[in-house]
């Protein structure tokens, strides 16, 4: 089969109502996240199609260049994000990895990655070092109340006693900003810019959820995260430690469960983490299960992974950043951030 591989050239729905039907369709695969990284983070975005002489869709590929001086020049499927990587026919995957792995070369990017949830047969080395955690929901919270250890149940429980309520929507989004960006500079990293998110409702509707876990009027943990077929992911999630004794994420994550099973979704997705660390710990402990990542890397540059700030030579960067003011870092961190795939 001859395939050439271009722009795509049809609708945004042509590219979600083809990639659904796909092994590996995740809701980071779809079409609105180019104009979220066009207009709000500023990054060339090359969304590929593979089309067969007949001019019929075969496969479709996001591709993402995130590009600095600070930290060098990447293409990522997706950036910022747990999945991407190529859809489409055998032949298809084929040829659109060849496509971004030559344009990489061309570009002389550091690094190519493509970040699939699913095996792809393509000729790239892959990286397991990332793991995504996912819980299969029962038909109601009760069931799964029931499923948890004691001890757990009780920190489920514990933020209602101590007068915490979480809310869902749309009009949460500066609310969950104010929690993220203080809990981003706690661990010393620094946070995606707050047009990002307020971009999210715009290109994705009810696909995104935003909620927050307020003690009083205060926002004290937060979470958002994307609806696909019958799965949540809770992409993003953080807490403020001084109300740790409140045991507000707890809630809040226990929220989202409820929120999913009362929409019929029968998996929780915790999101990615490095296994064995105390985050793949903590996802652990509400009776979920491993899924192994398969991120597919060409290295033209040389440069075996995406920059992170804990390891590597950037390792000293948390450190010096949890000493910044805050003020500062709410500065400083976005422009940063954006910059780190």
């Amino acid at each position: 089969m001859t395939l050439t591989v271009e722009t795509f050239r049809g609708a945004g729905d042509q590219w979600d109502g083809f990639g659904s039907t796909q092994a590996g369709w995740t809701a980071f695969h779809r079409f609105g996240w180019k104009q979220v990284f066009e207009q709000s983070l500023g990054h060339d975005c090359m969304f590929w199609g593979a089309y067969q002489t007949s001019g019929e869709l075969a496969g479709i590929l996001p591709l993402v260049r995130v590009k600095s001086v600070l930290f060098g020049h990447y293409l990522v499927s997706m950036p910022f994000l747990n999945y991407g990587g190529p859809l489409g026919t055998d032949e298809a995957i084929d040829a659109l990895t060849r496509a971004a792995a030559n344009r990489a070369r061309a570009d002389r990017a550091k690094l190519l990655e493509l970040r699939s949830r699913v095996p792809l047969a393509v000729d790239l080395s892959v990286s397991h070092r990332k793991i995504t955690v996912v819980l299969d929901l029962p038909a109601t919270p009760e069931l799964l109340m029931k499923a948890f250890p004691a001890k757990l149940r009780s920190q489920v429980r514990r933020p209602e006693k101590e007068g915490v309520e979480t809310r869902f929507g749309p009009d949460q989004v500066g609310p969950f900003y104010q929690v993220f960006s203080r809990h981003m500079h706690a661990l010393g990293t620094p946070a995606m810019p707050r047009r990002f998110f307020e971009a999210l409702p715009s290109a994705f509707g009810a696909d995104v959820w935003f909620g927050c876990s307020y003690l009083g009027d205060r926002p004290v943990a937060c979470g958002a995260g994307f609806v696909w077929g019958s799965e949540f992911e809770m992409t993003w999630a953080s807490a403020l430690g001084e109300f740790n004794r409140t045991a507000a994420n707890m809630g809040l994550y226990f929220a989202f469960m409820q929120r999913a099973m009362a929409g019929g979704i029968r998996t929780f997705n915790f999101g990615r983490c490095t296994p064995d660390s105390g985050t793949h710990r903590f996802k652990r402990q509400w009776g979920s299960r491993d899924e192994q990542l398969n991120w597919y890397q060409d290295s033209p540059g040389g440069t075996a992974s995406t920059p992170s700030p804990d390891r590597g030579p950037y390792a000293w960067g948390p450190r010096v950043w949890t000493r910044l003011p805050q003020a500062l870092v709410d500065r400083a961190g976005p422009p940063i951030a954006r910059l780190i795939p």
